[in-house]
This record gives C-alpha cells, structure tokens and sequence, in this order.
C-alpha cells in the first residue's frame, strides 16, 4: 500500500468517466482518513446514479439504497458493475458493486418501487431545519484533511456542537466529467459526510478513529436540488460500536433518513 493517490486524476470532476462503466476518481474525491483512499461519499453517489439508470421504468423510484463499505475504498481506476437482483412489476431489488483492484469494495442494494398519488394521506414527523441562508459558513477542512471534504461549501445552524448539529452541504463538482447525472445522484453523494459533522470526538492522533461500516438511507420523499440538509445525532456505545443518525433535508424540507454504524477504535 502507498502513501499517496494511485493515478491521481485532475479536473473539475470527482471522476473521469472512461466508458463501459470504467471510472478514474479524482483529488476531488479523496478520502479523509487516508490519502490513498476514495472517500465514501461520492463512490456512494456514483453507485446510486449506476442504479439509477439500470432499465429504468417509469412510475418508479428507489426508496431506500444500502451500501456495505467492505473494505479501504482505492483511488484511482475502478469499474462499477450493477443488475437486478430481484425484477418485479411493483417492487425490484437492485444491485451495484464498486470494484477496485481486483476486489469488491462497496456493494449497493435498492429497493425500487412503484409510486402513486398517496397525497391526501401524506404527512412527515420530521421537523424542519433553518435553510442555509440562515446558517453561517462552516469550514469542513479545518477539521478533517483529504480533497473531497475541501470540494464541498458547508454551512452550520446555531447549536452546532460535538455529537450533534445541522449542517447544509453543496457542492460546485459534478460526480463525472459527463456532467450528465440527476439531483438524486448528486445529493446521495453528499449523505456520507453526515459521520464527520458533528463528531464526538475530533479525529487524529490520541483520539478516536470511527470510520463507518455502512451507509442506510431510506426516502420517504424524492430529493431535488443542490443542497442536502443534515439534522445529525452520533452516539458511542461503551463497547468500540458507536451509530451516526440523521434526518435528510433538501430545501423542501426533510425526505428521508440515514444511519452509519461505526467502529470506535482508539489512536
């Protein structure tokens, strides 16, 4: 294992698109606990836009989309294989898997279901979140290194402290040089960053080191536009297992949650 970036990409991307679903990611997608690693939050954003666009059909929507982070996620060159795992009239399970160098780094499942007009029964428990016009810049890099968390425009609410927050991320990158990717896309590349906002404790040396297993999300709710909302919560157990939980927010209001699990392990 090396120290730095294998086949370091530039441009404006997170990845250069390479056809036959071959990607190269860029420094903008470089991880956070390590310099030789994708961070996990546009690799989940690309899987999600590969099942997207897996036979689409209309009247249909993916509501919930799990990822199983299955070991240290390279940069570098990758390609990503997707398929339905379970067809179906009203219901489809989907699959897609992230692989680099020679191994399986992410798997993604989806549920795809059929939607209808359930309007006049809708209702969210959920509260809303001040928009980013009423929140204050947020500097992520101050906190946590690597070229993906540099890429993003943060903002944070008033009562931001550690283990909770809310918290408005966008970014000015598309997920591929293609910039052909939709809202969906491009928000659940954003989700992953919800185990950094408010940590716990703060990353480094005599600390802690809490990278997740897994990324949950469900949406009740399709997201739409540029900005994701995070209303966070993280929780450490006493026994090295912690969990980060969050409420997602477009600027519609909230659509959806997610959870992480974490490994505590002390540095």
């Amino acid at each position: 294992m090396t120290d730095e970036l294998p086949e370091l990409a530039e441009g404006h991307a997170y990845y250069q698109a390479l056809g036959g679903g071959h990607f190269r990611s860029t420094i903008h997608a470089q991880g956070a606990w390590n310099t030789h690693e994708q961070h996990m939050a546009p690799a989940s954003g690309l899987l999600a836009d590969a099942l997207e666009r897996l036979q689409p059909r209309p009247g249909m929507r993916m509501a919930r989309l799990s990822y199983e982070i299955l070991g240290l996620i390279p940069g570098g060159d990758f390609h990503i294989e997707a398929t339905v795992l379970r067809p179906g009239k009203t219901i489809e399970l989907l699959q897609a898997e992230l692989v680099a160098q020679g191994r399986t780094a992410i798997r993604a499942t989806a549920w795809r279901m059929v939607t209808s007009d359930t309007s006049a029964v809708a209702a969210v428990e959920d509260a809303p979140i001040p928009g980013p016009e009423d929140c204050k810049p947020y500097d992520g890099s101050a906190i946590w290194p690597g070229g993906y968390i540099r890429s993003l425009e943060m903002r944070v609410a008033e009562g931001h402290r550690p283990g909770a927050g809310k918290v408005w991320l966008r970014t000015a990158h598309p997920l591929t040089d293609s910039e052909d990717s939709g809202d969906l896309a491009r928000l659940m590349g954003l989700v992953d960053t919800a185990n950094g906002i408010a940590a716990r404790v703060p990353p480094g040396p005599d600390s802690y080191a809490f990278p997740n297993l897994d990324l949950q999300i469900h949406m009740y709710r399709r997201p739409e536009g540029e900005w994701l909302g995070l209303d966070n919560a993280v929780s450490f157990g006493r026994d090295g297992i912690g969990l980060t939980s969050t409420v997602l927010h477009d600027l519609q209001g909230p659509f959806g949650r997610a959870e992480q699990i974490l490994t505590l392990r002390q540095t």
